[in-house]
């Protein structure tokens, strides 16, 4: 799963909540295939079998489905009906909620800055903020993918789960901003990955109301697919025959009750298992299933199906850094909507909110939010409920006209800096351990600086003027930002001194994160794994870097263009062997 997703944190305010349930109603797919994985059978057999129903993996088995029969797995539950995933208004309430059944897991990374996977059908595009932008055609010619075939799978997307958004003031500012300060041209509203300032697309429709993956199995062939939620995958089992490669053949899951199921491919030299478990799920589950360093499996005591040492490096975050403006007047709930593409590789963007304190209860407080704590980077044994809850209470006690504003914030691209994912333990639900190595390279760090430099930019810039405070300089901003209440971060003292240092103190995760089952090092550039038969990986987990300024489109472009790809080349598979019979 990508969480591929985008940004920020907003408060729900009951004011603007978009008539929910009507649109609830209105909206809900009647998916008869859809059932909790306790109805399963012990054994079963199918022609594919997709692990992970998220961001790639719906589209995925959508197309797969017209042609053959499919089980899609996945580890989490309906996003159906729950309206902190489907409101706008309620945008970080999904990702607030730690319960052992929430929608999103919260991981702390190595490097101490708080995360989140997904765990529903539809991934990430259930959690983000929905911005959606495909990549760039270099990114496309690089993949070594069809241009035509990725712009078709791209359309066969955006005709269920993309919309172009309603730009009001805030949003408007940030980009006449851009423009004044020369991120040029106005490229206007397109889903195209262009240089300088544009309106992308979102996946929450007019109404408020977010559409995701999961939509797109509307394209399914509900005869030939099988989904089971609450479904956790424990292991691929492999054949092994003396002399040649593994094969993988089944796994192994387990339904929300504990017992244990099993399923099969069907007898075919076609039929696949593929992963699509996300950038911690995927590495995680290969390496669960044998496939791995196998000094690493060892200590686990996994039975090594085959050593691959390159399963789990690669591991990136795309480090991101904001700066909050508070505004003289109110502005309106906006996620991601406006972009700059600037030339020296950083993306700037922006959010706002009429209240960021407002509405909700528990408060959740936007990016600063003591319960989702981004910006923590605090060692976990430091990191106690007790520190917490100080840091909400002393939020309870600030003046709310204090959270009135927005964000403007700087992400880099790439990142050149990497690290690695390991096991933790021999159990699926548990997150493994990953390290992100934020701004190790030097030329991270330098984005950030630039990007940051952008942002001052606009925000002095004519165009801004009307939201913000003439008596808070920048780097009353920088330290308000810097020494928020709850962030639990180590101090330093006038870190605005610095942007560097800003950068390292107040990094965030924009949940961009990719890598560990790369292309050219654990998977091939048809997605097949390395030193085995049958399996694939198809998800941001083969990135080895992330596309245009938002990865969740091209991860659904990606689960379409190569269900299709499969399927092509399956018929003329097919095709060959009848002609060749036919002369025999």
């Amino acid at each position: 799963m990508a969480l591929c997703c985008s940004t920020f944190f907003f408060a729900a305010l009951s004011s603007i909540l978009f008539s929910a349930q009507l649109c609830l109603s209105q909206k809900v797919p009647n998916y008869t295939f859809m059932r909790n994985a306790t109805t399963a059978p012990d054994i079963s057999f199918y022609d594919y079998i997709v692990i992970g129903g998220g961001t790639a993996g719906c589209p995925l088995a959508a197309t797969l489905s017209q042609n053959y029969s499919v089980l899609l797995l996945e580890r989490g539950g309906s996003p159906y009906g729950n309206p902190n995933i489907s409101n706008l208004a309620a945008f970080g309430a999904a990702l607030s909620d730690t319960s052992p059944t929430s929608p999103a897991q919260r991981f702390v990374s190595e490097d101490g800055v708080i995360n989140s996977r997904a765990r529903i059908l539809g991934g990430g595009s259930c959690l983000n903020a929905g911005f959606y932008t495909r990549a760039s055609p270099e990114y496309a010619r690089e993949a070594g993918w069809d241009g035509r075939a990725v712009n078709e799978s791209y359309e066969w997307v955006e005709k269920v789960v993309a919309f172009e958004p309603e730009v009001k003031q805030w949003q408007s500012a940030v980009r006449e901003g851009l423009l004044e300060i020369g991120v040029v041209p106005n490229n206007g509203f397109t889903y195209d990955h262009i240089g300088g300032t544009k309106v992308g697309g979102t996946i929450f429709d007019h109404q408020g109301f977010r559409h995701t993956a999961a939509d797109l199995l509307q394209y399914a062939n509900p005869s030939a697919i099988t989904l089971l939620l609450h479904a956790t995958v424990h292991r691929i089992l492999f054949r092994v025959k003396d002399g040649s490669k593994p094969m993988a053949h089944g796994v192994i899951f387990r339904d929300s009750l504990g017992r244990k199921h099993r399923a099969y491919l069907n007898r075919h030299p076609k039929s696949e298992i593929i992963v699509s478990a996300g950038a911690l799920g995927s590495p995680q589950l290969l390496m669960l299933s044998g496939v791995g360093p196998k000094e690493h499996l060892r200590a686990h005591n996994i039975s090594v199906t085959l050593d691959q040492p390159l399963v789990g490096q690669g591991m990136s975050d795309n480090p991101m850094n904001a700066i909050f403006i508070p505004s003289p007047q109110p502005v309106e709930i906006s996620l991601i909507e406006v972009v700059g593409i600037t030339s020296f590789g950083s993306y700037i963007e922006a959010a706002s909110g009429e209240n960021f304190g407002g509405g909700g209860s528990p408060k959740d407080y936007g990016m600063f939010s003591p319960k989702i704590g981004q910006l923590s980077r605090v060692p976990p044994k430091e990191r106690t409920q007790e520190a917490i809850d100080k840091a909400i209470e002393a939020m309870e006690g600030l003046d709310q006209a204090a959270f009135r504003g927005g964000f403007i914030l700087e992400k880099i691209m790439g990142p050149i800096s990497s690290g690695h994912l390991e096991l933790r333990s021999r159990d699926p639900n548990e997150n493994p351990s990953v390290t992100f190595n934020y701004f190790q390279d030097p030329q991270d760090l330098e984005r950030c600086v630039q990007g940051l430099r952008t942002v001052e930019k606009i925000i002095e810039s004519k165009a801004f003027s009307p939201f913000r405070y003439p008596n808070l300089p920048i780097p009353v901003l920088l330290n308000m930002t810097a020494n928020s209440p709850v962030n639990l971060l180590p101090k330093h003292t006038n870190s605005s001194l610095s942007l560097q240092q800003f950068c390292r103190d107040t990094v965030m995760t924009i949940w961009h994160y990719h890598g560990g089952c790369q292309v050219g090092k654990v998977v091939d550039r048809d997605y097949k794994v390395l030193g085995v038969d049958a399996l694939r990986v198809i998800d941001g987990s083969t990135f080895n870097y992330s596309p245009g300024t938002n990865p969740q489109a091209t991860v659904m472009m990606l689960g379409r263009y190569m269900g299709v790809k499969i399927l092509t080349q399956r018929l003329r598979a097919t095709s060959a062997d009848q002609t060749h019979q036919q002369i025999v």
